[in-house]
């Protein structure tokens, strides 16, 4: 079983910058995917960004030049550092991890808010 643990979020203004942190722990399969979502109100939960174990990423165009997902240096840390934030980047932020043989895990969730 893989347990996530979130850390960050919180309340910025406009154009503001936070950084999320996420890490897992458990027996985790080496060959994985973390990455975050977000689902504001009255929306369906959404890919914000994913970097697998080889350093390959994805991210969604609302992102593109303003986030940055990273793994640390143990692998099992994923973070997303979020700047230029916008009131439309209001969300409750997911983290995910995914492997062949873990399956799927999230994590509780973090309240961003950026003020306009």
């Amino acid at each position: 079983q893989v347990r996530l643990a979130e850390s960050g979020g919180g309340l910025v203004q406009s154009g503001g910058s936070l950084r999320l942190s996420c890490a897992a722990s458990g027996s985790i399969w080496s060959s994985n995917t973390m990455g975050w979502y977000r689902q504001a109100p009255g929306n369906q939960r959404e890919l914000v960004a994913s970097i697998d174990n080889r350093g390959t990423i994805n991210y969604a165009d609302a992102v593109k030049g303003r986030f940055t997902i990273s793994r640390g240096d143990a692998k099992n840390t994923v973070y997303l550092h979020m700047h230029s934030l916008k009131p439309e980047d209001t969300a409750v932020y997911y983290c995910k991890f995914s492997s062949i043989v873990n399956g799927n895990a999230w994590g509780q969730g973090t309240q961003v808010t950026v003020s306009s």
